[in-house]
């Protein structure tokens, strides 16, 4: 025989497996039904027939040149005539590990940074705030040459680290990736 307490459990279980069922239709509310609006794409579109019974023009022959590879010549008309040759050289070796920078920190501050660069630019050093397009909430370099002197640049440092308290990083100046 089933105990007292056993009945209350189940009539118990019964009830909440109802409102779990039931309840949440109840509460829904009225269902909104949405009908889309649309409109049947022409399977075939009228076209002008006359259109395509016109001939196709043949394309036109234009006379065209490549340019010399040998060294330029400039022709200038003055009372004087006068030809100059441009040879092209081939660029030095090294010549994009030539230059040096000292970078003295990257700061989320940008005022930070222009005030730095503002206090070094009055001292007489050459400092520039990398990107120079900043926007808000990127970070700013602050960094000083380049200059193709890494000796000269290696004596500033311990002259900025007294002016600033920043020590500074000695890296190559790369110009096409700043």
């Amino acid at each position: 025989m089933a105990t007292q307490f056993q009945n209350r459990l189940v009539g118990t279980l019964i009830l909440v497996s109802l409102g779990v069922i039931f309840l949440p239709d109840v509460f829904d509310g009225e269902k909104a039904h949405y009908e889309e609006s649309y409109q049947a794409i022409p399977l075939r579109e009228e076209v002008d027939e006359s259109v395509l019974a016109e001939p196709v023009q043949a394309p036109e022959e234009v006379e065209s040149f490549m340019p010399p590879e040998s060294p330029v010549m400039v022709t200038i008309d003055e009372p004087e005539t006068s030809t100059a040759s441009v040879e092209a050289t081939e660029p030095k070796d090294g010549y994009v590990d030539s230059a040096w920078v000292i970078r003295l920190g990257t700061f989320r501050n940008i005022d930070n940074a222009k005030n730095l660069v503002s206090t070094l630019r009055s001292k007489g050093y050459p400092a520039q705030l990398m990107p120079r397009d900043i926007q808000e909430g990127e970070l700013a370099r602050v960094e000083v040459g380049p200059d193709i002197s890494k000796e000269k640049l290696e004596s500033m440092t311990a002259d900025l680290e007294s002016l600033t308290g920043l020590k500074g990083q000695l890296l190559r100046f790369n110009p096409l990736n700043p």
